[in-house]
Order: structure tokens, then C-alpha cells, then sequence
């Protein structure tokens, strides 16, 4: 199964880093509330970061490191034109305006938060 590594930016201004096998779905589920503890006090606001063709091992491996960035090394990864970092392979960095309509109506996936 194809896993992602995602980062998301939140109303409160923090960045959130999790994994899924959807993207949309799971961005979805956090917006409704229904993804990870997290979002309870707190909004989903935009997706910054994606990196795709992880398997769950690898996508586990890569989102432990980025959680252990330091804030601006993981603005650096998700905006390399500020300040780039050595290339990362099977990434998307999202354009500033992309943003996901949320129905709410997705099901909880078995990927963590």
C-alpha cells in the first residue's frame, strides 16, 4: 500500500506532521474533527507538505525524523525556496493557495494522525 508523510499548517500557527494512505480523506477527517486528538483545539488551516510511495514502515521512519525538526527546519522542507535544504526524494510541496474541501463525512483511516 502506497503511504504518504504530510504537513499541515494549523489555525494556531503550529505544524502538524502525520501519515496516511489519502491525503484529502485524512485532511478531511482532522478538519472534522474525527483524525487525531490534535485538531481538538484547533483547526487544520492548510496542507503545506506531502511526500508520497512510502510504505507504513517508511512513512513511520520519515514522519518520527520531521517531528524532530526544530520549527524552522520543517518551514525549510516545506518552503525550500527560503532556504533550501539538500533534495528530499518522492516529494510535493503544495502551492500556497491548495487547500481540500472537507464534507466530513469520511471515515476514520488506520493511519496515525
Amino acid at each position: 500500500m502506497n503511504w504518504s508523510v504530510y504537513i499541515i499548517l494549523c489555525s494556531d500557527g503550529s505544524l502538524y506532521t502525520g501519515i496516511t494512505t489519502d491525503v484529502p480523506r485524512r485532511f478531511a477527517q482532522h478538519a472534522s474533527q474525527q483524525g487525531a486528538k490534535y485538531f481538538r483545539g484547533r483547526q487544520p488551516k492548510q496542507l503545506l507538505y506531502v511526500e508520497n510511495n512510502h510504505n507504513r514502515s517508511s512513512a513511520s521512519q520519515r514522519e518520527n525524523k520531521i517531528k524532530k525538526l526544530t520549527r524552522k527546519e520543517k518551514w525549510q522542507l516545506v518552503r525550500p525556496e527560503i532556504n533550501p535544504l539538500p533534495s528530499v526524494k518522492n516529494y510535493h510541496n503544495i502551492a500556497e493557495n491548495t487547500t481540500f474541501k472537507c464534507s466530513g463525512s469520511e471515515k476514520n483511516d488506520t493511519g496515525m494522525g
